[in-house]
């Protein structure tokens, strides 16, 4: 949806459009970036620590899993609660009570106690982050149009790659050499050094309060119902296609460094700077999916095309990289594959945000990616249990079992990205 030719005076606490506007704009798109970065860096620190974990507390793989499923337990309910209050309540106020929240949270696990103690506080925490990602895309797109969402909506999701990419080196250096409760420390600190600079610094747009676009809705203003956007095959196709995106991130997450350690023969130091890799190529696979999409809006190309078949192209690409993993045999060959399967099969949340925030009116934007973005983090629930069942079963065979099974996935989701989004066919309906 694009933004209408004029904008009504914006109410208390959003911020006018200015000459000064654009480099607000971009100053909170940076403090979200490193908003995201500081929560996957939260996210991250299980996985990078699994061995020294299980060691510390007895955990088999099951049990790990479980516990790392722990911090998805309330982050659905509360993207959706969240999401909704987004539409209603300045994003500005979410986002830094979230952040505070999530500082607190990794305290009681970093003075100490066992699994019960680690499980309470990732549900915590999990409820704290649960609508970050949704709220922050919604806080950063309300400073542009649409035809100028597709970079800023990138940032923000490269700020989850970026968060693994700067953290897992210094992260995996201090677990080794001072403990994994030492490691949620420092990033129980680096969420309160955001929340000052968010304080300081942080705004709502202008476009969070503009009307629907009576050019895209020329027969009435009133925002349609939520059941009529979630029942839209373009909400439906994103959020199928966004959960086996994210299938893989949570096995990134949570299961990569394990793989490399125990299937594939790395050194706990070397998976330190190995695991980067699919985060890496995941942030090169996001600018370059910003740039082409960007590109075709720009000749006039449906968004149908330009996010749909280019969303599922990536989805594609990640799926054959998965499902080839078979036909390899040497460890540094399984690394590439997994590397572009993982990299680029990730890489899917940008397209997800700006297509249902298309698709949605600015009334219905934080309901609507909330609700998706609980649907799609279910599979954070899933995917660690999974894994650890299939590696508790198989052994280190489990771990090449998840990455076809995650390969299998990613396929499906490329197909409903192909097929089902579709968001001029859709608004038009949502308006009739």
């Amino acid at each position: 949806m694009t933004a209408v030719p004029t904008v009504p005076p914006p109410t208390a606490g959003t911020t006018r459009a200015t000459g000064r506007s654009g480099v607000r704009a971009w100053t909170v798109t940076a403090l979200l970036m490193v908003f995201m970065m500081v929560n996957f860096a939260d996210k991250s620190v299980l996985g990078l620590a699994a061995d020294e974990i299980r060691a510390d507390l007895r955990l088999n793989a099951t049990q790990f899993g479980l516990a790392s499923s722990a911090f998805f337990l309330l982050f659905s309910i509360a993207a959706v609660v969240v999401g909704l209050a987004a539409d209603r309540v300045s994003p500005k106020v979410l986002l830094l009570v979230m952040a505070v929240l999530w500082s607190v949270a990794q305290v009681p696990a970093a003075i100490g106690g066992g699994l019960t103690v680690l499980v309470v506080s990732r549900v915590f925490l999990g409820a704290a982050e649960g609508p970050a990602f949704p709220v922050a895309q919604q806080a950063t797109l309300a400073w542009f149009p649409d035809h100028r969402r597709n970079l800023p909506g990138a940032l923000i999701t490269l700020g989850v790659t970026l968060g693994v990419i700067v953290s897992a080196p210094g992260l995996s250096w201090v677990i080794q050499h001072h403990g994994w409760r030492a490691a949620l420390w420092i990033l129980a600190a680096a969420g309160l050094v955001w929340v000052a600079a968010w304080a300081t610094l942080g705004a709502d747009g202008r476009h969070r309060t503009a009307p629907q676009d009576t050019a895209a809705c020329p027969s009435t203003r009133t925002a349609p119902p939520y059941r009529r956007i979630f029942a839209s095959r373009t909400w439906i196709g994103a959020t199928l296609a966004y959960f086996t995106s994210y299938w893989a991130v949570a096995l990134m997450l949570v299961w990569l460094p394990s793989y490399l350690r125990n299937a594939l023969g790395y050194s706990a130091h070397e998976v330190g700077i190995v695991v980067v890799a699919p985060w890496t190529i995941g942030a090169v696979a996001l600018l370059a999916q910003a740039g082409i999409t960007g590109h075709l809006m720009r000749r006039g190309v449906s968004t149908r095309r330009a996010r749909g078949w280019v969303g599922g192209w990536l989805l594609a690409l990640g799926a054959a990289c998965c499902l080839a993993l078979p036909l390899v045999d040497a460890a540094a060959a399984k690394t590439v594959l997994v590397a572009l399967g993982f990299g680029l099969g990730g890489s899917y949340a940008t397209i997800a945000a700006t297509t249902v925030t298309e698709l949605a009116p600015p009334a219905r934007s934080g309901g609507a990616l909330g609700t998706m973005n609980a649907v799609v983090t279910a599979a954070g629930l899933a995917a660690p249990i999974a894994v650890g069942a299939l590696v508790d079963t198989q052994g280190s065979g489990g771990y090449q079992s998840a990455v076809l099974l995650s390969g299998l996935l990613l396929a499906a989701g490329a197909t409903a990205s192909f097929l089902l989004i579709d968001p001029a066919r859709d608004m038009a309906r949502l308006c009739s």
